[in-house]
């Protein structure tokens, strides 16, 4: 774990500047790169600055345990805009350079996989897509259209709400596959629990949509289930 720096007590507060060079995030990036940074001291540059109460370093490890429930980094996926600024020294500026960061990362997760994978292959999908919803609190339910080769041509958000209830009807999702002559689909969704063990409720929609794409030619090659770093594919557990 990090070593949180002490916040002084008394009134003569140690700034930055006045801190030993070891401790100070931009001289050791300098020194050593950024990799030899902690993640409150990557915050901390990503910050810029404190209060008058606060270094930018003390005010980047109250960012990461501003969560109730996640700590670290993965806490700050968690945050809204309204969390990040109740903290004195966030302001929208801030906020929402922090914002941006974590959706950076996301993006450059996703980069990081070539985009002409095939997307017939489970592990594929869950790596493409895993950075982007294991962090959600809510359910986010999307479609994947694909071609006769498997590659991804369009995805679409069917519904993004509470984690008990985001199904759409199943005739909204063959309006998209029809409109857009695809071959095959792939469902995709998270659990907010992190447990991708998929619920009855779930199974049943599977089958549904199932057998409606049989019928019309397009048929649903998985379903895949994102939980937090696991996933399900229920077409390797025989389940669909």
């Amino acid at each position: 774990m990090e070593r949180q720096p002490s916040i002084q007590s008394s009134p003569a507060k140690v700034t930055m500047k006045e801190r030993p060079e070891t401790e100070r995030p931009y001289e050791k990036c300098l020194r050593a790169g950024a990799e030899s940074l902690t993640d409150g001291e990557l915050l901390a540059v990503i910050i810029r600055c404190g209060t008058r109460s606060c270094t930018a370093l003390e005010l980047a490890f109250s960012l990461l345990n501003r969560h109730p429930v996640y700590k670290g980094l993965a806490g700050l996926h968690h945050l809204d805009i309204e969390m990040l600024k109740e903290l004195p020294g966030i302001g929208n500026v801030k906020a929402i350079e922090i914002l941006c960061v974590l959706e950076l990362s996301k993006r450059l997760a996703r980069a990081s996989i070539k985009e002409e994978s095939d997307f017939s292959s489970p592990d594929y999908i869950a790596a493409y897509y895993m950075e982007d919803m294991r962090h959600l609190s809510v359910e986010k339910v999307m479609l994947l259209l694909l071609d006769g080769r498997h590659r991804l041509m369009k995805e679409i958000l069917l519904s993004k709400g509470t984690a008990n209830s985001s199904w759409v009807p199943v005739r909204n999702i063959f309006v998209e596959a029809l409109r857009c002559e695809a071959v095959y689909m792939i469902l995709i969704h998270n659990h907010p629990s992190g447990y991708p063990e998929p619920s009855r409720e779930d199974l049943i929609i599977t089958r549904q949509i199932k057998e409606a794409g049989e019928l019309l030619g397009i048929p649903l090659s998985d379903h895949i289930i994102i939980g937090d770093k696991c996933y399900t594919s229920l077409r390797e557990q025989n389940m669909m």
